[in-house]
């Protein structure tokens, strides 16, 4: 019942980040379509690997397939977005609000508790990566409402805290898991491993939701990269405004 329960959420938490990245990554109702269609084209094919155990030992490579299922899509979205001219001007239309709202879905890191307690992940990967995703996901939620209310009162450093935080943690998360894995990189040897990351509906975790949250990220960076000069010429002006003779 909580593998089901799990496929679910985990289904339920592709679809929205399926939803806002083929929103903002789009002009129009065919170009929505289509970017949603390829994103969703990736899905599938990530749970095929899931179901078929072509990722997972002793039939898949194991370690290095989730690595590289993992590096392409990453490298992939942040080169034809962020790459791109065109991409960098979607993504500066973005909201920041929504840049970050959208990983409120992280607090379902609860599930990663959750097999640990139930004894089908180990430490210090389940507890590291489901407490600190729980973390990021409660405070994107305030932190979202703030910026939807006003983001030029936001203070520009909570939003940067908040998302080394986050990025943080899905790196640790990753590194942690790959070396608690059957492999020559296991450093973390104790039972169980954390081999079931390369089934369903868990692959699901670092093969798809972790490349999108890494590229939201990114794209949160450049955001605020690209906000810091207006920021200045904004206060540059109220320095003007409020002293004319300078």
């Amino acid at each position: 019942m909580f593998d089901l329960l799990s496929t679910a959420e985990l289904t339920a938490s592709c679809a929205i980040v399926v939803f806002f990245l083929s929103s903002w990554l789009s002009d129009t109702v065919r170009q929505r379509a289509w970017v949603g269609a390829a994103l969703t084209v990736w899905f599938c094919l990530i749970a095929a690997a899931g179901a078929t155990g072509a990722l997972a030992r002793p039939i898949g490579p194991g370690i290095p397939g989730i690595g590289i299922a993992v590096l392409i899509p990453t490298t992939l979205l942040t080169l034809l977005v962020l790459g791109t001219p065109r991409g960098r001007e979607l993504v500066r239309r973005v909201p920041m609000a929504a840049l970050v709202g959208v990983h409120s879905v992280r607090v379902l890191g609860l599930t990663f508790v959750l097999l640990y307690w139930a004894k089908r992940l180990p430490a210090p990967f389940a507890p590291t990566a489901g407490w600190g995703d729980i973390a990021v996901g409660l405070l994107a939620m305030p932190l979202a409402l703030m910026l939807l209310r006003s983001e030029a009162a936001t203070p520009r450093g909570w939003i940067v805290a908040w998302n080394v935080l986050g990025l943080t943690d899905l790196v640790v998360a990753i590194t942690l898991g790959a070396t608690s894995s059957p492999g020559p990189i296991r450093l973390f040897h104790s039972e169980p491993s954390s081999a079931i990351m390369a089934n369903l509906p868990w692959i699901l975790i670092p093969c798809f939701l972790v490349p999108s949250f890494i590229f939201v990220h990114l794209c949160t960076f450049y955001r605020l990269r690209t906000l810091a000069p207006a920021e200045r010429s904004e206060r540059l002006h109220s320095v003007r405004v409020a002293a004319p003779g300078l």
